[in-house]
């Protein structure tokens, strides 16, 4: 099957974000096609479109790091019913300036974890609307709203409980074949 690279956002910044170690551990139960970096976007200044005619070099390099790859990857937890604040940055920057939106054709899929039952959805489907507007092809099926307990993820990336590894291996699977099949009717401009 086809190679393809993807970049993943972790939507939190905290260092012990276990969206983080969600995220640590999915690149571990990806298929060998996929090659996984993470695209940081801790550094950014808060956007504004005053920046549009002349990007920083930190946003410049954002923006190079998302060219690169052929589709994204969010592991995002859920803040006050919605998304972090510094990933809507990021997708702001990701999205200006005009005519440059790195996410337009860009195949994309979302997930996240939480103590809670929920598990992220009601911040997903945030996500989702942004993404839509951004012209991302997303993958809609299978959601994944992970409910994080004590243990489930090991430090060294292993997701300890049989089920939900095999769910996030599948949805790993799910995903690359998702890009596949987008990759080959959209290709990037």
């Amino acid at each position: 099957m086809t190679q393809h690279k993807v970049g993943y956002f972790v939507g939190s910044l905290a260092k012990e974000s276990i969206n983080r170690k969600l995220a640590q551990a999915l690149v571990k139960l990806a298929p060998p096609q996929l090659e996984m970096t993470e695209i940081s976007f801790a550094d950014l200044p808060l956007y504004t479109y005053d920046y549009d005619s002349d990007f920083p070099p930190v946003a410049t390099a954002y923006k190079d790091a998302l060219a690169v790859v052929d589709a994204v990857l969010f592991v995002t937890p859920e803040y006050n019913r919605s998304i972090p604040g510094g990933l809507k940055n990021a997708i702001d920057w990701a999205s200006r300036p005009y005519g440059k939106n790195s996410f337009t054709r860009k195949p994309s899929a979302v997930i996240g974890t939480s103590p809670g039952a929920i598990g992220t959805a009601v911040a997903q489907q945030h996500l989702r609307s942004i993404l839509s507007f951004c012209n991302s092809p997303q993958m809609n099926a299978p959601e994944a709203y992970i409910q994080f307990k004590p243990d489930l993820i090991s430090d060294d990336s292993e997701v300890t409980v049989e089920s939900t590894r095999e769910f996030l291996r599948g949805f790993m699977h799910d995903f690359h074949v998702f890009i596949t099949r987008v990759r080959s009717v959209l290709p990037q401009e």
